[in-house]
């Protein structure tokens, strides 16, 4: 049975005790309040210097070949895209993690915005950093669209680009690592939080990252959405929230979600 903690509380002080408590994490899932879009019912004050000090505490509390998975977007100022994802990852980076992978959480039906001379935002980044190199990375995989046909390559017969096949004679395979950009539709309920990410996304994650029986870490919990899919791919759950309207959410729904998982 996953075992799942939840906190009230600034996640600064939250993650100090844990550490302080010598617990630690393999992978933490989140996305926090990037560009102050939302105000969360004016609780919270979010700038880069707090970025940082989250970012250092986040440093001490994951493990050796432990894994942030860092969902985060820019807002556009004056014109401009901010670049807040780039200088956090760059941070990140300066700090001992490797950006192990920029990933994309592409947006299958997003939403329609008004015209300013730039094309719909249509996606959101993914950064995958790691404490040094990935303990673990259990591949997602798909179909390949030509399973079972033979392979064949293309050699040139000439100096006027004139090509032949090639048979390998091996079949391609059933299936293949899925590439970095990741599709989900958004729907259903927001459960009350206005920036809720897809239930999909936080399982694929944790189903990369960890094993089973690992903690997994969300620092900025909101409505739940990770400590729910911890709990359906039987992982312990760490979470930490703040305002206390989305802290009772959350707690609800993981409620929720362990009756589920006890009627199976």
């Amino acid at each position: 049975m996953s075992e799942v903690k939840l906190f009230q509380g600034d996640c600064l002080k939250v993650m100090q005790d844990l550490i302080d408590d010598d617990i630690k994490v393999d992978l933490v899932v989140t996305s926090p309040p990037y560009d102050n879009l939302r105000t969360y019912n004016n609780s919270l004050e979010w700038t880069f210097d707090i970025f940082k000090k989250v970012a250092n505490e986040l440093y001490n509390v994951v493990k050796d070949g432990g894994v942030i998975v860092w969902v985060i977007n820019d807002s556009t100022k004056n014109g401009s895209k901010t670049g807040t994802s780039f200088n956090q990852a760059l941070y990140f980076k300066e700090i001992g993690f490797n950006i192990h992978d920029v990933m994309i959480f592409a947006k299958k039906n997003p939403i329609p915005q008004l015209y300013h001379k730039r094309y719909t935002d249509a996606f959101e980044y993914m950064f995958v950093f790691s404490k040094g190199k990935p303990k673990t990375h259990n591949p997602l995989k798909e179909p390949c669209k030509t399973s079972g046909e033979i392979s064949r390559t293309f050699k040139s017969i000439s100096d006027n680009e004139q090509h032949k096949y090639i048979n390998k004679g091996t079949k391609t395979k059933e299936f293949k690592i899925k590439p970095n950009i990741w599709y989900y539709g958004l729907g259903g309920t927001n459960f009350g939080h206005p920036a809720t990410f897809p239930l999909q996304l936080a399982k694929d994650h944790i189903l990369s990252w960890s094993n089973p029986n690992d903690t997994v870490l969300d620092c900025f919990m909101g409505s739940g959405t990770t400590g729910v899919a911890c709990l359906q791919t039987n992982r312990n759950f760490i979470g930490i929230e703040k305002v206390e309207k989305y802290f009772k959410i959350a707690e609800q729904r993981i409620k929720e979600a362990k009756a589920q998982r006890r009627l199976i």
